[in-house]
């Protein structure tokens, strides 16, 4: 991160509020070692205790209760919260441009962020903890209905990539596109979505977890990681 990105302040710490398995978070650890920016991992367990997103301490940092939370703390005091996957991986790459995460030309850069919309605001918002439990509190069961919207998002996501895609979603340089696919599928298969009908996914997913980057931004490689 540059010493200047808050005010011209020079940074003394940088923490992320995560959870080993929110995809959102995930994105966020990935860009960051891609990046190789150091960093403290603040675990917050969204289930235990009701979830400790929903404490008040917690609400202060981000009054939506979501991780992730970016935390930029200037050596004189000042401090820079962040939420929001997309806001913080777009501040990344502002501030941190090399290496970068979007394409060259506007056109793949606008690919790029389109596919990872297609995840972020067509999908996200329909998988998401809050609205399994509310299903729940309603006597449904969300799995099938999750499910349907998983599948449709995958499609989508290989529509447009069909005429974009190399190495990875955008040609053959990562993009924030991949950084939102992996944690995805990874959803995917937690509700028993059969990725056998999406082998360009699965392909771009195989390059993308050789990288270093994405092994140490997974879950299982997370300090609260917990088997389940």
């Amino acid at each position: 991160m540059t010493g200047t990105d808050i005010q011209g302040g020079t940074l003394e710490s940088i923490r992320l509020y995560s959870y080993f398995r929110s995809s959102c978070a995930w994105r966020v650890r990935i860009a960051l070692a891609h990046k190789a920016i150091a960093y403290e991992l603040v675990p917050v367990h969204l289930l235990r205790g009701g979830g400790e997103q929903r404490s008040s301490e917690f609400f202060a940092k981000n009054a939506l209760g979501q991780v992730p939370v970016l935390e930029l703390t200037t050596h004189t005091g000042e401090v820079f919260r962040l939420t929001q996957s997309m806001a913080i991986l777009e501040y990344l790459e502002e501030t941190r441009p090399e290496p970068s995460l979007l394409p060259k030309t506007p056109q793949l850069r606008a690919r790029a962020r389109q596919l990872a919309e297609v995840v972020n605001s067509g999908v996200q918002p329909l998988q998401n903890l809050k609205l399994q439990q509310e299903l729940r509190a309603r006597g449904l069961e969300p799995e099938p209905l999750v499910r349907s919207f998983i599948e449709t998002g995958l499609t989508a996501l290989v529509r447009i990539a069909n005429d974009s895609a190399g190495r990875y979603l955008v040609g053959d340089e990562l993009s924030f596109a991949d950084l939102f696919l992996v944690p995805q599928l990874a959803i995917a298969r937690r509700f028993n979505v059969d990725l056998e009908g999406y082998p360009l996914l699965l392909r771009v997913e195989r390059e993308c977890e050789a990288l270093d980057s994405f092994r140490a931004a997974h879950p299982q490689a997370q300090p609260d990681f917990e088997a389940t």
